[in-house]
Order: C-alpha cells, then sequence, then structure tokens
C-alpha cells in the first residue's frame, strides 16, 4: 500500500495522498457538521492500514467507533454509488485519557513539560511568565525538581520567602506575580490538571506500536490512539498545551529520518485554532518551528479546525494537502474567509472553487493533495470514501474490554506512592543530568531517623545560672555599696 486513498470524483478517478508525502502535513477545514470528523476517520484508518501509527484526540467520543466492526447502511450505498469496495472491519485502537477514567492514563511531571508549556497552562502573561522561569531554575540548580503542581506550589513559596536572595541571584519577581501563579494553579486543579502529573512517566515510544496478527508478518496495522478529549475540551488550553507537549516529546525523543517511504507516525489535531488562541508570538513561532522540523522526524501533522484563517500564516505555509468541507458565508468575516479558502488551491479551470466551498453536501470536499513530486494537484471536487470501521462511538463493553486488554493498561493503571513516586523521579531527574542515582535499599531502622535530626539537647556543664541567683547577688552587692557609702559620708563628716 503506497497511497492513501481520500475519495473519488464524479468520473470515477480515485484522489489519493502519496504516502511517501504524508510528512508534508495536511489541513481539514469545513463548518461544523459537514463531515470533518468521518474524514479524519477515514484517513486515520487508512493509515493504520499501511502500517502507521496514529494519534487523535477523540474530542465528541465519535472516532471510538474504529475500534468496532459494524456495517454501516448509508456507507455501503455511499460506496457502491461512487463505485469503491465497502469491506467492514476493525482496527486496533489504544484508547488514552489524561483522567484515566474512559483510558490509560498519562502522566508526566511538572519538570518535563517545562517552563514555557506550564506558563501558557496557565495563562500566565510575559512577566508572570519570567517568574515561573525562575521557578524551574531554581529548582533544578539546587536539585530539587518538580514533579506535581504542589512541588511547584512549594517553589513559589520558597521563592516568597526568600525574595531577596532570589532576586539578587535571579532577577527581579513580585509578591503579585507569585501570588497570581499560585491562583492560576489552583484554577488548574479545579480543572482536573493534577491528573496530568505523577509517576510512572509517560513513554511517548509507546504512541508508535504496530499490531500483527501472527500469521503473516507482512499484515501489519498501525494502533490508532485515541486520546479521550470531551472533557479535557473544557479546559482548552490544558488540552492545547497537552498536545502540543506530546508533538515536542516525539520531536525530542525520535532521531532524524530524512524522507522515509512512509512516516513513522501521523498526528491529527483536532480543534487546532486552540492551539494559537491567545497565543504570545513566541509561542506561535516554536509551534511552527516544530511543525517545521518534526517532518524531518519521520512524523506527520494533520490540522483539523473550520477555517485555514484560524491557523497563522506560517504555519499554514507548512501543510502541504488540504481538505476543504463546506463553509457557510452568511456573513462578511465569512465571506472573506470562503475567499482565502478559495485562494489557497491551485486553480482548476472546471471548478469555481468559491461557489463550490459554499454548495459542497456533507461528505463532500475539495482536496489537493502533493504528487510524489512535491507539487500541489490542482484542486478536484470528491466524495469522500466513508470509512470501514463503525461510524459513532463504541459501546461501553467494547471500550472496557479494548482498555484492560491492552498492555499499556498493566504499565500504566496505577500511579506510584508518594515516596516511591518522589524516589523513581528524583533519580530519573539525576540520571538524566548525569548524577548518581540515590539507593535506597528498604532496610529502614527503629530510630534511624534521629540521625538526621539535629541534636537539640542542651550541652553537658556546671548547672546552669537561675535568674534568683543573679537578683540575689545585685541585692548583695547593692546592700554592700550601700553600707560603704553611709559609712563614708558618716565618718568623713569627723
Amino acid at each position: 500500500m503506497s497511497e492513501i486513498a481520500i475519495g473519488k470524483t464524479s468520473d470515477g478517478r480515485t484522489i489519493a495522498l502519496p504516502l511517501q508525502m504524508a510528512t508534508k502535513h495536511a489541513l481539514i477545514t469545513g463548518s461544523t457538521g459537514m463531515g470533518k470528523t468521518v474524514t479524519l476517520q477515514r484517513i486515520a484508518e487508512e493509515f493504520s492500514r499501511a502500517g502507521v501509527p496514529v494519534f487523535a484526540a477523540d474530542v465528541k467520543g465519535d472516532m471510538s467507533g474504529m475500534a468496532a466492526k459494524e456495517p454501516n447502511e448509508k456507507a455501503m450505498l455511499r460506496c457502491k454509488g461512487i463505485g469503491y469496495p465497502y469491506r467492514p472491519r476493525s482496527f486496533p485502537v489504544q484508547f488514552w485519557d489524561l483522567f484515566g477514567t474512559h483510558g490509560t492514563p498519562i502522566r508526566t511531571s511538572v519538570q518535563d513539560m517545562g517552563a514555557e508549556l506550564m506558563a501558557r497552562m496557565l495563562g500566565l502573561n510575559a512577566t508572570q511568565a519570567g517568574a515561573l522561569a525562575i521557578a524551574f531554575k531554581k529548582s533544578d540548580d539546587e536539585k530539587e525538581w518538580m514533579l506535581t503542581l504542589d512541588d511547584l506550589r512549594w517553589t513559589l513559596d520558597d521563592m516568597l520567602d526568600q525574595r531577596e536572595d532570589v532576586c539578587k541571584k535571579y532577577g527581579n519577581i513580585t509578591a503579585a506575580s507569585i501570588t497570581t501563579i499560585q491562583r492560576n494553579i489552583m484554577a488548574l486543579e479545579a480543572q482536573g490538571g493534577a491528573e496530568l502529573f505523577g509517576e510512572p512517566p509517560f513513554n511517548i515510544c509507546d504512541l508508535m506500536r504496530v499490531h500483527s496478527d501472527g500469521l503473516d508478518m507482512g499484515d501489519i496495522t498501525g494502533i490508532i490512539n485515541l486520546i479521550h478529549a470531551d472533557k479535557l475540551m473544557e479546559a482548552p488550553k490544558l488540552y492545547a498545551t497537552f498536545l502540543l507537549w506530546l508533538l515536542t516529546e516525539l520531536f525530542r525523543v525520535l532521531p532524524e529520518a530524512g524522507d522515509l517511504d512512509r512516516p513513522k507516525m501521523v498526528f491529527f489535531f483536532d480543534e487546532a485554532h486552540l492551539l494559537f488562541r491567545d497565543a504570545a508570538p513566541a509561542l506561535v513561532q516554536q509551534i511552527e518551528r516544530l511543525v517545521r522540523l518534526v517532518r524531518s522526524k519521520g512524523v506527520g501533522v494533520f490540522m483539523v479546525t473550520q477555517s485555514p484563517m484560524d491557523i497563522p500564516d506560517a504555519v499554514l505555509a507548512q501543510l502541504g494537502t488540504r481538505i476543504q468541507h463546506c463553509l457557510r458565508a452568511y456573513t462578511p468575516k465569512d465571506q472573506r474567509m470562503v475567499r482565502a479558502s478559495a485562494n489557497a488551491f491551485r486553480q482548476n479551470k472546471k471548478i469555481d472553487i468559491q461557489a463550490a466551498i459554499t454548495t459542497l453536501g456533507i461528505g463532500e470536499a475539495l482536496v489537493s493533495v502533493l504528487d510524489p513530486e512535491g507539487i500541489p494537484t490542482i484542486v478536484e471536487k470528491v466524495m469522500i470514501i466513508p470509512p470501514s470501521a463503525k461510524i459513532g462511538p463504541v459501546d461501553d463493553i467494547v471500550r472496557r474490554t479494548a482498555i484492560t486488554n491492552s498492555e499499556m493498561y498493566a504499565k500504566y493503571r496505577y500511579g506510584l506512592e508518594d515516596m516511591a513516586s518522589a524516589l523513581n523521579f528524583k533519580n530519573r531527574m539525576r540520571v538524566a543530568r548525569g548524577l548518581d542515582s540515590i539507593v535506597f535499599t528498604g532496610n529502614y531502622q527503629e530510630g534511624q531517623y534521629r540521625s538526621y535530626v539535629p541534636n537539640l539537647d542542651p550541652p553537658k556543664g556546671p548547672p546552669r545560672k537561675t535568674r534568683r541567683f543573679y537578683l540575689w547577688q545585685l541585692f548583695k552587692w547593692s546592700s554592700v555599696l550601700a553600707g560603704l557609702y553611709t559609712a563614708y559620708a558618716v565618718y568623713g563628716s569627723i
């Protein structure tokens, strides 16, 4: 399999994306309810069929149907109408959930998340982000790395108590900035953000697994990793920052791969506009640089949103393949959005692109892909090929079975206890910085803690003189002096 079949034109031609062009990234846009999610599911299934692992956020819960084989009458009729074979099947799906209720939990540490992404997650301004960066630098210098949000809070408390010394060493910080960060930490905890931080740490390579039936090693399918995001969408900055952290980890861990005949992994950013909402220019530059450079690691990025105008121009320029579903143009702003979308395509004389964008039906799209030479093809109006798996949410019993039977569930299901968690995390940080790990034998002896407690007993020696003793000495010598003075006054006058 060397290409991803996306749709068929009215004259029966199949429009497909060559696998080697998947790392040139793509954009899927369209109004709500016009078929973006089904298109995403179709493309994810095809990548899995080609042996490429996939990661996607399941925002509405309806992509979970890829784990079930359930024939769909509408999909069957559409395939018959466009002349494409319909073969229902299921795909290997790994369910993840930040909160651990609808999938295997994912955990990391505050230190690994980094100051910049934590500032984005907490919604800090430039001054507050600077104070947060000082907290990270201070914890690294003192080898007191931060695992959870509580650790971050304690580090900020120390900075507030030692503010004069911290200002001399790292730069000026204000009490107002620190209290604002602490207040935003509390708001993040209220949204469930504390569930992201803990042990054991998530290994990003666990997203890049493939599945084999064991009968034919050539019949390998990529595992589709779905992050359950319906609750996560209630905290948009947490959702966007979490996905950006995953992509950053992929870039950091994976070696350079160059041009491959197929990607190592495909990453879908659903609701991609949340990445850039209220984002500082520096963060937008970081995302643009990340999208541009992650291609050389063999990772393809598909951004899914309502309009190309949701994506900054610097990032939009990196997205080679375009799939445009219907856009509604009821306002002048919407009409400008349609014109911008039309201008992004390579023109086709047979299609009035601007008019077609507003008249596309459900499941129809304008598509332009990169050919094997990397040249954008002229835009074509296609009917999207239906997915092979179930369209819609999977049954709870199927989801629960897939979760509990997964080897990832056994690996990440339980968090470590506080003491073991702190020790594992500290050793991991020390090893990463070239330091020796701390060995804990576990042979605790009664009273062993006393060797770490300072000696507060008073020093041994002569009995300590009391206040009564000093008062008595004062009275005695005062009486002597008074007597001498009286004697001098009496006998001196004689």
